[in-house]
């Protein structure tokens, strides 16, 4: 199993810049599929972007060429950088982690609160 806790949220102004982290502890934390989820209220959870336990990635239309997400050598912290920020990028910023085809389940981070506002 592993733990993630997350940092770097805040407030910050359309057009502007954060850089969300993730640090994983626990076993096997390098085998670890990672990613970024984000929640508004009153909406669905959605995944923005993901990073494989290789380092392939992928990323939600909607982030796509503003985001890019990375991990550290030691695969121990994942990073979100996110540019060029919107108002409707406003969410709780989830961390996720699995084994994915060889175990089912998901851990989540605490999340944090990312507002984009003039």
């Amino acid at each position: 199993q592993v733990q993630l806790v997350e940092s770097g949220g805040g407030l910050v102004q359309p057009g502007g810049s954060l850089r969300l982290s993730c640090a994983a502890s626990g076993s096997i934390v390098s085998r670890y599929n990672m990613g970024w989820y984000r929640q508004a209220p009153g909406k669905q959870r959605e995944l923005v972007a993901a990073i494989n336990s290789g380092g392939g990635t992928s990323y939600a239309d909607s982030v796509k060429g503003r985001f890019t997400i990375s991990r550290d050598n030691a695969k121990t912290t994942m990073y979100l950088q996110m540019n060029s920020l919107k108002p409707e990028d406003t969410a709780v910023y989830y961390c996720n982690a699995n084994m994915r085809p060889f175990q089912s389940r998901d851990f989540w981070g605490q999340g944090t609160q990312v507002t984009v506002s003039s």
